[in-house]
């Protein structure tokens, strides 16, 4: 949907006299429909105008906050160094308002004269019990107190903290409610020195400048006419707004307003989280914006984050491209924004081709010249595994020998996954069991894990233990259902393992190894039509993977359907030419349709491609079956019969290469051979 456009006419409302109460006279709104404001429009209004023009009364203060390249470092809670007897009620961290970084520092007692004492007043100890027990995990403390403070002050900043705590305590109305209500902005009167500043004028807090006085309108227009006789102005808004003599947090601040998104999505009040963000980016093209301006502090842009929330938005909205879009927009404005490559790479939404020539372009040497190469290898070493494999070997050893990150999980299962796309699943399980050592949930890692211990048969009562822990330790977790139903699936009670994979893909819709399992109970229980269904849906989601695709194509060539085989196997191949797997179905589609030579070609290159991996070739036998096979259909015996031997050499009890090599020794006319093959075939123990 669109965003709302802003007001005919912009309006600004200046700094005034404190009110006597912040809900009295006031509309109550509850609902960001009913505000004055909506989309962010006004916000980047204000921003161009701060960034463009040096007007006094804009303040670099105002424009740090205004600011979408920069953080949210600046509102840290970190104390200001004070002079004795100078205690100010301005709060001991920077603020999300009007901080200016650089003029903080971490107090040194030592400096200060023995024997002084530093004057607080009620607020500043307030504030300093309000943050101690946010870093202490006591949320209702820290919204008791931070409550009586905005109460005291009607401070903005403070407003700022208690919906962050609010936010911790999942009690998102509320957030959402102080930061999209009008809010009355401070003036420059003095509160009650017995409330607010223990009785030292010294300590009277500073006027909040308006962000929104100036900074609303165009460089030549002028602002609306003000009411009253100068020691108490009041701005003439549209009637319905006539009592309104404030401005929303949304609307001064960059980091309120996406503080505020994240709380509509948290209440799954999707539409209003999109109206709040806008459709699309709108710091794009403005002069603070952009791949190559780094972060001044050395922080996260809050550009890049909202770029990043609107793609979630968009995922819970079923509009995956867009939602492509924004994670790369996200990622590509902060290369630090590993949330928006997480959903990239391990939600599956890019090729193998794609995810390596967008890493590869990022502006890492812009954004962070110290640290380019280490995240650089860090995301090289996480992309899919079937191509490229030497640069990402050599990225994964640097990162052990340079970094010495030899134990950390995130790169121990980089090897894993490329052990795991080898096949060697045995290696791939003691790497995984090694992360599940040093963490005990490592939600990368667990489907690996799992999987393996499925094809290794002597595993298989591990993850039955396995799957009984996970349910008591983490019910409320996708993969713990999960790794129930791949247990059910080792017992091949398909009905019961397909249950465990839906209930999983309703918990987390974009975890993939459920949707794929669940289109394998129904291929394994031989109801191939509803495993279509399955890939397909699945291929719908995962646009970047190639193998639900290949999964369709393989349950076509059940069904015989040649043509629609031949459509999704293609496809595949288009996003993956690497993968020896795929390679294989191709060459059995060849196969059916007698194309025996061209068939013999894909066999070929499935068994180079699996060389090239180091794949156990206890894997491959069924190609090498397929190979011999195709060999014969062109008369090349000698040529399949090596292929067969070659399959009883790495698994001597084979009875589909026992009898296929029974029929090669019977056409070059060995029937004595021929009848012991068959004969073993017939009685394998004998």
């Amino acid at each position: 949907m669109e965003s709302t456009p802003p007001p005919h006419r912009p309006f600004a409302v200046p700094p005034i006299q404190r009110l006597q109460s912040p809900t009295r006279n006031r509309r109550v709104r509850h609902s960001l429909s009913e505000s004055f404001s909506f989309g962010p429009q006004s916000l980047v209004n204000s921003s161009l105008l701060s960034a463009g023009t040096r007007s006094p009364t804009i303040t670099r203060q105002q424009a740090l906050a205004l600011d979408p390249n920069a953080s949210l470092l600046y509102t840290s809670p970190r104390f200001h160094k004070r002079t004795k007897k100078t205690a100010s009620t301005l709060p001991p961290e920077h603020d999300v308002f009007s901080a200016s970084q650089g003029t903080a520092t971490v107090p040194n007692t030592q400096e200060e004269d023995e024997g002084e004492d530093l004057d607080w007043g009620p607020v500043d100890r307030m504030r300093l019990w309000r943050h101690d027990a946010m870093m202490q995990h006591l949320h209702e403390t820290a919204a008791f107190w931070g409550d009586k403070i905005l109460s005291w002050t009607n401070d903005p900043n403070d407003a700022f903290w208690l919906a962050q705590i609010y936010f911790m305590m999942h009690r998102y109305a509320r957030a959402e409610r102080i930061l999209t209500r009008p809010f009355p902005l401070p003036d420059s009167k003095p509160p009650d020195k017995s409330v607010h500043t223990n009785g030292n004028p010294a300590s009277q807090p500073p006027a909040f400048p308006s962000l929104a006085s100036t900074s609303m309108y165009p460089i030549n227009e002028q602002p609306p006419m003000w009411k009253g006789k100068g020691k108490e102005e009041v701005l003439t808004l549209d009637p319905l707004d006539e009592d309104e003599d404030a401005s929303r947090l949304v609307d001064m601040s960059v980091a309120c307003r996406y503080l505020a998104a994240q709380c509509l999505v948290s209440q799954g009040k999707w539409a209003e989280a999109v109206e709040m963000l806008g459709e699309s980016n709108p710091f794009k093209g403005t002069a603070r914006s952009g791949p190559t301006f780094a972060n001044n502090d050395g922080g996260l842009k809050v550009e890049a984050s909202m770029c990043h929330l609107r793609g979630v938005l968009m995922l819970k909205l079923n509009r995956t491209d867009r939602a492509k879009e924004c994670f790369m927009e996200a990622l590509a404005l902060d290369v630090k924004c590993f949330d928006a490559f997480e959903h990239l790479v391990g939600g599956e939404m890019m090729t193998a081709d794609e995810e390596w020539e967008f890493v590869q372009g990022l502006a890492y040497r812009e954004q962070t010249p110290e640290d380019a190469d280490f995240v650089k290898l860090i995301y090289v070493s996480r992309l899919k595994k079937y191509k490229h494999i030497e640069e990402q070997a050599e990225a994964r050893r640097r990162l052990v020998e340079d970094y010495r990150l030899m134990d950390n999980p995130d790169i121990l299962h980089a090897f894993a996954d490329a052990l795991y796309v080898q096949f060697r699943w045995q290696d791939c399980y003691t790497i995984t069991s090694r992360i599940l050592d040093l963490v005990v949930i490592h939600a990368p890692t667990m489907p690996l894990y799992i999987a393996c211990m499925y094809h290794l048969p002597h595993l298989h009562s591990k993850l039955f233990m396995r799957a009984h822990e996970m349910v008591d330790r983490e019910p409320e977790a996708a993969i713990t259902w999960y790794a129930v139903g791949m247990w059910y699936l080792t017992s091949k009670k398909w009905g019961e393992a397909r249950k465990y994979f839906s209930k999983t893909s309703l918990m987390d819709p974009r975890f993939a190894p459920a949707w794929i399992a669940f289109g394998h109970t129904f291929a394994l229980e031989g109801e191939h039509d509803h495993a279509v269904t399955a890939y397909s849906t699945a291929a719908r989601l995962f646009q970047g993977s190639h193998l639900p695709l290949m999964f369709v194509g393989m349950e076509h060539l059940q069904l015989s359907n040649l043509a629609l085989a031949d459509e999704a196997l293609k496809a595949a191949h288009i996003m993956c030419n690497q993968d020896p797997l795929l390679m294989n179905e191709l060459g059995v589609l060849a196969f059916h349709r007698r194309e025996y030579p061209q068939a013999v070609d894909f066999f070929l290159k499935a068994l180079s491609l699996a060389e090239m991996d180091q794949s156990s070739e206890l894997v491959w036998t069924t190609t090498y079956v397929n190979l011999g096979t195709s060999y014969r259909k062109i008369g090349h015996l000698e040529k399949a019969k090596e292929c067969y031997e070659k399959v009883l050499n790495i698994d001597p009890r084979m009875t589909a290469a026992l009898s296929l090599l029974g029929i090669v020794y019977h056409m070059l006319g060995n029937l004595d051979r021929a009848i012991d093959l068959y004969h073993e075939v017939i009685h394998p123990y004998f």
